[in-house]
């Protein structure tokens, strides 16, 4: 049945080792982040049994709660809303946090449970997304050893996912220098400095990450090879580990030009249409993997191709393979109208 993507978890597990190993030689653990497979447990729980990755990241609460019998510690990475503190002490073993009031909340709720919550609060180092400044988090952290229920965990930063801020020898300066105030401010040691996401490989591999900084959290360099904002990938990385297969419905030559514009009516174009759209998927995002075929445009439901190139390769009811990106990949993994498929 199509749409479907083909998943390829050798490939997935050859960029954990890979990233594990490269961590690991610089004194830090790797967090695997997994919204990018939108709480698909089976999959999930392959890859930590292989692997031995000790910690997972999740941004829904949701997920967290589907893999609740994966032996790893669970991280909720979106910051908690307050709607949802019960689902969080219950489904998620750290939570990332920059809000005193849902700390507050996460303690009363750990509380009614018989639980501590572990706590990571987030520094802000420029992306602008999440994240505290120097002096509000050593109030909040000192707040926090004050919570019978809330362990402080440690701190962490996030760069890259909003603003495209890269991570950077000054920026991971400001990082190490927060996470020392609160240290030698409060007069303790934080377990946990997590420094930083795929987007920080290339300051990883060269040494250059302050050695404060003891975890990583990756996602899209783990299932795509790719080091995001550069669009690159790192070294010996697997970047085909997801695959859409999409079946042609309507094959035809057809003006290269719609009717409103000025036609030149011998240019004919052989076109494809794939049965998925938008609603599956997120348009700009989408690759062909045959590099004969070019992209025209897309609906809802609708993806048409220019396959003029291509003479007699693609048939009614064949499919297409297309690549995607970090996004498109989760628009697809999120829609119900498209299967997954394991390949063993």
């Amino acid at each position: 049945m199509y749409p479907c993507i083909e998943i390829k978890p050798d490939g997935i597990l050859h960029n954990i080792r890979t990233l594990k190993e490269m961590c690991t030689r610089h004194g830090m653990s790797l967090s695997v982040v997994t919204k990018m497979l939108v709480g698909y447990e089976p999959l999930v729980r392959y890859l930590v049994e292989e692997s031995g990755i000790t910690s997972i990241c999740d941004s829904r609460i949701e997920n967290l709660e589907a893999f609740v019998d994966i032996k790893a510690e669970k991280w909720l990475i979106r910051s908690p809303m307050l709607s949802q503190v019960s689902d969080v002490v219950k489904f998620a073993d750290v939570s990332l946090n920059s809000e005193l009031e849902i700390i507050k909340a996460l303690n009363e709720e750990a509380k009614q449970q018989g639980k501590r919550h572990k706590v990571i609060l987030m520094f802000e180092c420029g992306d602008l997304r999440e994240g505290c400044y120097t002096d509000e988090l050593i109030r909040i952290s000192r707040e926090c050893l004050g919570m019978n229920n809330i362990e402080l965990y440690g701190i962490g930063t996030n760069l890259s996912c909003l603003n495209e801020v890269l991570p950077s020898e000054n920026n991971m300066k400001l990082l190490e220098q927060a996470v020392n105030a609160v240290q030698d401010e409060l007069g303790i040691r934080l377990p946990v400095v997590s420094g930083g996401a795929s987007s920080s490989i290339r300051l990883l591999s060269e040494g250059k990450l302050p050695s404060v900084i003891n975890n990583m959290r990756m996602g899209e360099a783990v299932f795509l090879g790719n080091i995001p904002v550069l669009d690159e990938p790192f070294d010996d990385a697997r970047e085909d580990n997801f695959i859409l297969k999409a079946e042609i419905i309507e094959l035809k030559e057809k003006p290269s030009v719609p009717e409103t514009l000025p036609q030149n009516t011998d240019k004919l174009m052989k076109r494809a249409i794939a049965a998925i759209g938008k609603q599956d998927i997120y348009l700009p995002g989408l690759k062909c993997a045959d590099s004969r075929i070019k992209i025209i445009g897309g609906s809802s439901d609708h993806v048409v191709l220019d396959v003029s190139e291509c003479q007699d390769d693609y048939k009614l009811g064949s499919t297409v393979d297309f690549r995607m990106t970090y996004n498109c990949l989760l628009n697809a993994m999120t829609s119900k109208y498209v299967r997954k498929n394991i390949l063993k």
